[in-house]
């Protein structure tokens, strides 16, 4: 059901979020969350919001999942999923929800908030059937490729090591941009200043070629694209432009429009306050009890946020110039939805029908699971 929103958008208030920031404690990473996830009887409903209808779950891809993280789908229409713990790669077929296990990724050491996380499709994967993993080994995290023909993943190959790894604040989250380029987002695993070092890959935006290399035209000649981060978990594209979100530490989750170059501020900063030392402010920020915020997907005019700790999908209407051009996107006023309804949300991803597929997390620790957990939640973004 939805709830009013009492959350700050841009600069306009920042309200308490994460919890532990010391990096030291077990639930340092602050997805941890009470959850309540058993199936309604009756589906939710939910009114709707100042930007349009409510989005509604209408139906139910797949039961019985394992700590779901990564999800992508491939051209013909079914999705690969990731799982953290089990290191397994399984296919979703479309149309029927058959979930059917490829492979594993041997290198994957699950531990902490690591594992096997992030996945994306090649650009060109119907020439060359290229998935992307972003893993937790046993000596740090990972980019990886492996190729999957015939219904089997085949061995991989790393294409970007030496990512620092920590038990908490792995990032974790791939995307493909409209360039072309892949997109990677990293934590500072527990140690803030890694974020500021422009010599760590850690607490930072990634941008690299296919093959690995730093992406031409990247602000410093690294993978690096933006710094300051304290742990990313989601990315999103709206058209050229790249959003992500934001686990805080003490005061505020945040949501970021990424530009090339720009610093975050963390750990100088959190949440909203550090223009005036040359750090760019969050567009939108969220208290601890209603986000933590892990994947983020754009649709219909609006960045869909999953929500870890805070149990809810969170819509956040985005706005261009008023030229009509696209450039210089913002924030509206954050709306949260299924609040409660089906416990912790990882993952949410555009589903080439239009729906939302969207990836509950209650068997990864820190949830409590129902019988049916974990799944994948098929969400009408227009009702």
């Amino acid at each position: 059901m939805r709830r009013p929103a009492v959350l700050a958008v841009g600069a306009l208030l920042a309200l308490a979020a994460c919890s532990s920031g010391s990096g030291s404690e077990p639930d340092a990473g602050r997805e941890i969350g009470v959850t309540v996830s058993a199936e309604p009887d009756v589906e939710p409903t939910a009114s709707a919001g100042a930007s349009g209808t409510a989005p509604r779950v209408v139906g139910t891809i797949a039961t019985g999942l394992d700590a779901p993280w990564g999800l992508a789908f491939l051209p013909g229409g079914d999705a690969v999923l990731t799982e953290r713990d089990t290191a397994s790669v399984k296919v979703v077929a479309a149309g029927t929800g058959e979930v059917e296990t490829v492979g594993t990724v041997g290198e994957a050491a699950p531990q902490g908030e690591g594992g096997l996380l992030g996945v994306a499709v090649s650009p060109s994967y119907d020439q060359d059937a290229t998935l992307y993993f972003y893993v937790s080994s046993a000596t740090d995290n990972r980019i990886v490729t492996a190729t999957l023909r015939d219904g089997r993943l085949g061995p991989t190959t790393p294409i970007l090591t030496g990512i620092p790894l920590g038990q908490i604040h792995d990032g974790g989250r791939l995307a493909f941009g409209p360039d072309g380029m892949l997109y990677a987002s990293t934590g500072e695993t527990g140690q803030p200043d890694l974020a500021q070092d422009p010599d760590s890959l850690a607490g930072k935006i990634l941008r690299i070629t296919p093959t690995g290399e730093p992406a031409p035209g990247n602000p410093s000649g690294t993978a690096v694209f933006s710094l300051g981060h304290r742990n990313v978990q989601g990315l999103a594209f709206d058209g050229d432009q790249l959003w992500a979100s934001e686990f805080g530490a003490s005061t505020s989750d945040e949501l970021n429009r990424i530009d090339a170059g720009a610093n975050y501020g963390w750990p100088a900063f959190e949440g909203t306050g550090g223009t005036a030392d040359g750090f760019v402010d969050p567009q939108a920020t969220w208290d601890t009890d209603s986000a933590s915020p892990s994947g983020l997907a754009y649709a219909d005019g609006a960045l869909w946020m999953a929500a870890l700790k805070g149990n809810r999908l969170w819509k956040i209407p985005v706005t261009s110039s008023s030229d009509g051009s696209g450039a210089d996107q913002q924030a509206g006023t954050p709306e949260e939805y299924l609040v409660g309804d089906y416990g912790r949300l990882r993952t949410v991803v555009p589903a080439p029908d239009g729906t939302l597929w969207v990836t509950t997390s209650n068997r990864d620790g820190r949830g409590r699971p129902g019988p049916d957990d974990d799944r994948i939640l098929q969400v009408s973004p227009t009702g």
